[in-house]
């Protein structure tokens, strides 16, 4: 099994590499052509509702996929067919009703996420929405798909598929930048670039569908036909596990539209959290792939009651192995955030004012990255245990807090009467900060009730061996900061490389080393693999 897990992982890991290193270069280029300016802050409100589709329904890791997998993984490949195919027009059916509602609501839609956006950038956004909205079908149908493949011990295409959304997306571009030249850079192009950034979009979700209908073909999954069979035992079992997973990840997604509510009144915020998302999300996406795709079918086979001392070993294997790779990052993120930043994007319309915009935001984020990928560990289990409920209670009362700390960590303000708690104001960076805090509360809340559910769990164990890397982690990151402000490095790319790569370099190290010695199981695996593949 241990060899099984880190043959999947290493095919996971490669594929999403591929993925989240196009992704990397695509934004690259978008800030390279947009900057903070128009086109770009437009499309992070406009890309609210289809991209919450795309990542929700369509992405590793999803409610969709998840559903599949968790049913799919435990029943003959004929039977997974047919439930696909059932699956697959129901969801299609809604997705349609959805799409025409993109389209014809898109002006209300975007005064609802943006209430605080200029006339500009308020009509690019709500015509870049139409142009995405397509992609609320082809977001379901990816999700479905890729599910059934990952349930048929199928994973390099799932994960590498969203390099070809990140091609389109350059290619794109890259066409307007032949036609227009360096005037691409110019508020007087912002309409085309808008227009060309959200149709490239909707393209490259359409060929993340076409790639994977060879693949169910040959896996004897793929049936392009309409199945209305709702009572078939397998359909009826993905609906429950789906919808409860779907209304969870959704309620997260309302988080999104909160703090764009919140930003719409800030200049460049939106622009600036997307560019510090992707910073955040490439490397999460990457090691979450890594993990909860080799580890998801495992929890769905290790449901039954002599089952559960297995379970939680594998339980503990996740969280512990999350810990391990996201404290020391977001230590990094912390202690080099605005020299990160500089080197990946600081050229063409992204100047140093950016940088240091996207920096703050940056820092923020790594605060809280043990929580972002620790929440999914167990939400992950409690849908394998056939639990949707439990998730989506939590991402309802994280809808609340996330209201209340966004206004509190904005300086609480008020139409009439300003700010209310202005010693609190972190502007932009604050809205990151209501998302941290969520996220610990709602990670904690899971592990108390998955505990409760399994008849206990050794949290003080977990506890103390999270907070022996957690010391390591402080520890790499504080020599990290005191070398990069320390030493006069050089000016330009070179010097910014220079600053990156030995600081960082030298914080993995030291934190290697002090990880090493504190016992922790996982961490030593985690090492020696890293030493095998090195």
């Amino acid at each position: 099994m241990a060899r099984s897990l880190r043959r999947i992982a290493l095919i996971v890991g490669a594929a999403t590499a591929l993925s989240k290193v196009a992704g990397l270069v695509r934004q690259q280029v978008i800030a390279a052509a947009f900057g903070v300016g128009a086109a770009y802050d437009a499309y992070n409100y406009a890309y609210v509702l289809p991209g919450f589709l795309l990542i929700l329904l369509g992405g590793i890791n999803g409610p969709f996929h998840s559903a599949m997998v968790s049913v799919l993984a435990r029943r003959p490949r004929h039977e997974g067919a047919h439930v696909l195919a059932s699956i697959n027009t129901l969801v299609g059916a809604g997705l349609i009703v959805v799409t025409l509602l993109l389209l014809v609501a898109a002006d209300p839609l975007i005064d609802l996420v943006g209430p605080g956006l200029d006339p500009e950038r308020h009509a690019l956004a709500v015509l870049q929405l139409r142009w995405m909205a397509p992609m609320a079908l082809f977001a379901g149908l990816i999700g479905l798909g890729f599910g059934a493949l990952n349930a048929a011990d199928v994973f390099w295409l799932p994960s590498v598929s969203p390099l070809l959304s990140s091609v389109a997306v350059i290619g794109g571009i890259g066409v307007l930048w032949w036609q227009l030249g360096s005037s691409i850079t110019l508020p007087a192009t912002a309409l085309i670039g808008g227009v060309v950034l959200a149709a490239s979009t909707t393209v490259g979700a359409i060929l993340q569908w076409l790639i994977q209908l060879p693949a169910l073909a040959k896996e004897g999954l793929n049936r392009l036909q309409l199945v209305w069979d709702w009572r078939d035992p397998g359909v009826r079992e993905v609906l429950q596990v789906m919808g409860p997973a779907t209304l969870s990840s959704g309620m997260l997604q309302i988080n999104v539209f909160v703090s764009l509510f919140f930003a719409s009144g800030m200049p460049a915020a939106a622009a600036g959290l997307g560019y510090a998302n992707l910073l955040v999300q490439t490397p999460l996406g990457l090691l979450s792939n890594v993990l909860l795709v080799p580890l998801l079918p495992v929890y769905a086979r290790l449901t039954a009651p002599e089952d559960r001392p297995e379970l939680i070993a594998r339980i503990r294997q996740g969280l512990m192995l999350s810990n391990a790779t996201m404290l020391p990052l977001g230590a990094l993120m912390v202690a080099l955030a605005v020299p990160i930043v500089a080197l990946i994007y600081q050229r063409g319309a992204f100047d140093r004012s950016a940088a240091d915009l996207v920096g703050q935001l940056l820092m923020a984020y790594g605060i809280g990255m043990p929580a972002y990928l620790g929440r999914d560990v167990l939400v992950r289990v409690f849908y394998a245990l056939g639990d949707g409920n439990t998730p989506f209670r939590w991402s309802l009362a994280g809808i609340g807090l996330n209201a209340v700390f966004c206004w509190a960590f904005t300086g609480g303000p008020t139409p009439a009467w300003g700010n209310q708690l202005p010693m609190l104001n972190a502007g932009a960076a604050g809205l990151v900060l209501a998302t941290v805090a969520v996220n610990l509360i709602t990670c904690t809340g899971l592990l108390l009730a998955l505990g409760k559910r399994l008849g206990g769990l050794p949290l003080r164990l977990w506890a103390a061996d999270s907070g022996k890397l957690m010391l390591a982690a402080m520890a790499g990151g504080a020599v990290c900061w005191g070398l990069s402000i320390g030493v006069a490095w050089p000016p330009g790319l070179g010097g910014l490389l220079l600053q990156n790569a030995l600081c960082a370099g030298l914080a993995l190290g030291l934190y290697g080393l002090l990880a090493s010695l504190t016992g922790v199981p996982e961490t030593r695996q985690l090492l020696q693999m890293v030493r095998r593949r090195s």
